[in-house]
């Protein structure tokens, strides 16, 4: 009688070995999953069509007040360029209708932080203008001071990136995150600070 050699089932040694593939990817996509980067974007800007709504409001509302009755009191959006014209009689009309203007664009929850008025300049007939721009972004200089400030915060974990007019920030750790919003708001920059993009 001739002894058979013993075989080892080459199935039995592919599952092992796939068997052992399988646990090691799980494992590794695990950690992967543990470790993943969360971000969020820091922007800026304002709603065009809440800013047409709140113009409109503050219009009409000038248009019935009995102490602008015969007085210029005029207010110019231009939406395509971001900005607002205002006209008056004089300063003191031009700062009345701002008033108006603001309580309007506060209810309408427009950041008025964003309307930033230039020069009251002297116009045609004795009257007066001025321009109001409707900041859109985050201006380079306040993104730069942003991204240093989180620096000095020495969060180990976290990095910050100016993106155009923003900036990206990124942890894998979610209270550090958390951390650098509640920082950032109470903070006073010239513009008022959004947050989302969340990832």
């Amino acid at each position: 009688n001739k002894s058979v050699p013993s075989v080892v089932n080459p199935d039995r040694q592919l599952t092992t070995a796939a068997r052992f593939r399988y646990i090691t990817t799980n494992t590794h996509s695990e950690d992967d999953r543990m470790a993943a980067t969360e971000s969020f974007d820091v922007t800026s800007g304002v709603d065009l069509q809440e800013i047409d709504n709140a113009v409109n409001q503050a219009t009409k509302e000038i248009s019935q007040r009995y102490d602008f009755k015969g007085q210029k009191a005029e207010i110019e959006y231009d939406r395509k360029a971001a900005k607002l014209e205002l006209a008056a009689s004089d300063e003191y009309y031009l700062n009345a209708m701002w008033n108006v203007i603001r309580e309007r664009m506060i209810s309408r929850h427009v950041p008025v932080k964003n309307l930033h008025r230039g020069k009251i300049e002297p116009a045609s007939g004795g009257t007066v203008r001025q321009e109001i721009e409707l900041k859109q972004g985050i201006s380079q200089d306040t993104c730069r001071a942003i991204v240093k400030l989180i620096k000095e915060q020495k969060l180990k974990k976290v990095q910050s990136q100016i993106q155009g007019d923003a900036v990206r920030v990124s942890s894998p750790s979610r209270d550090e995150l958390q951390q650098v919003i509640a920082l950032l708001k109470q903070q006073d920059y010239d513009v008022d600070l959004q947050f989302g993009n969340y990832r």
